[in-house]
């Protein structure tokens, strides 16, 4: 008795050998159709990993909690998970981000933020507990840029129009772009889109009357579908436009029309389709338990980065017990996600590439295009202008 009494006092923060990732979710507030989307990706990987056994002997638990994508509810959710004794958590939405960076640090407690949040948290000796873990901002755009290039066939440099909805995240990647502008000598024009982003016609207007860009950068949150509407109608070509990874999911394409987005290009973190050897594991668990696909799978984009967002906590965490046993902490996962090199879940997401400067893990994107009601790939995982943005990053701008 006093052995067991022993073991469950210094035995490993989770019960029965049971480690617990913090999962916020937005599923009733602004951003809810992705969170609806995202966070049942999430849970499926979880699922997943426990019913092959990933981690013989021990099982991965999801503390969920939906915080509307209100900041106070978010730092109440984190004080939860906090309470809870969770290895490591995942955040949603940059504002939460911004406002618990500093409670991550002061507690030691992992937390992740892809695809959103500030970019300069790639920076890993800056803020030691926050992992950008996919593509920040500055990544993205300077991928769609090395895109372009590597695809433009004219004689001289392109003009380029960076299209975004106006807040911070949406200005987050004008440093970039105004850096690689003077390298390259590209033409650049900006245009920014007042909240709440549904009324852009001047702007491609100007974009395709005055300025007549050869490309367009846009960078959306729910409003891709009414711009591929516009630019259709001014009649500028799909096939030279791309969207950062807000703009491109399949309710966007809906929205738009798929005829009407057909030839479009966006950047991605995770795999898109259902087709991966991941994607058919989970229907195959479903179809054993005598249960139909998630519905949420058909809705790829979305449910895929949630899938991908789970297999980098579930990795850290197996990497973890590894080399350090059951009895670990939440610093000992933050230390085995520093040391992750190469892992990408069979090419479902990046080859990851952390360290203990670099917690973005390499920046790569993947390029894919909309075509004949769906998505193609168009590029490998790739990397734009490494050095550029890790200048930035190392300066903590």
């Amino acid at each position: 008795m006093t052995l067991l009494l022993v073991a469950g006092v210094f035995g490993t923060n989770a019960s029965a050998n049971e480690y617990t990732i913090g999962l916020m979710c937005d599923r009733s507030g602004v951003t809810g159709t992705i969170g609806n989307l995202i966070c049942p990706g999430f849970h499926d990987y979880i699922r997943l990993f426990n019913k092959q056994n990933r981690l013989p002997g021990h099982t991965l638990k999801v503390m969920e909690i939906d915080h509307g994508y209100n900041v106070p509810r978010g730092v109440e959710a984190y004080e939860r998970f906090k309470a809870a004794g969770v290895m490591t958590i995942a955040l949603y939405g940059t504002p939460h981000t911004v406002a618990l960076t500093p409670k991550l640090s002061e507690d030691h407690i992992l937390g992740t933020s892809p695809g959103f949040g500030s970019a300069a948290g790639a920076n890993g000796e800056r803020f030691p507990y926050l992992f950008p873990a996919a593509a920040s901002y500055w990544s993205q755009v300077a991928s769609a840029v090395q895109f372009i290039q590597n695809n433009w066939k004219g004689s001289t440099q392109p003009k380029i129009a960076y299209i975004y909805y106006d807040n911070p995240a949406g200005r987050e990647p004008l440093t970039i772009i105004g850096d690689l502008q003077k390298q390259l000598g590209f033409e650049l024009q900006t245009y920014a889109v007042p909240a709440p982003g549904i009324e852009m016609r001047p702007q491609v207007l100007d974009i395709t009357r005055k300025f007549k860009a050869d490309w367009v950068v846009a960078h959306f949150f729910g409003q891709t579908g009414v711009a591929l509407k516009e630019f259709s109608r001014m009649g500028h070509p799909r096939e030279q436009m791309i969207g950062l990874v807000w703009a491109g999911g399949e309710s966007d394409m809906k929205v738009a029309g798929w005829d009407k987005a057909d030839g479009y290009y966006t950047v991605q973190m995770a795999h898109v389709g259902k087709d991966h050897p991941v994607n058919q594991e989970i229907v195959a668990m479903y179809k054993a338990e005598g249960k139909a696909p998630p519905e949420e799978m058909e809705l790829s984009v979305y449910y895929n980065r949630g899938v991908s967002w789970a297999a980098l906590h579930s990795e850290a965490i197996r990497a973890t017990v590894e080399s350090k046993g059951p009895n670990i902490t939440p610093a000992d996962v933050k230390n085995a996600m520093e040391r992750i090199n190469g892992y990408s879940e069979r090419n479902f997401m990046p080859p990851f590439k952390m360290s203990p400067q670099d917690h973005e893990g390499g920046g790569y994107v993947r390029i894919f295009q909309v075509h004949d009601g769906g998505f193609r790939a168009a590029s490998d995982w790739m990397q734009g202008y490494r050095d550029v943005v890790m200048k930035h990053v190392v300066s903590g701008e």
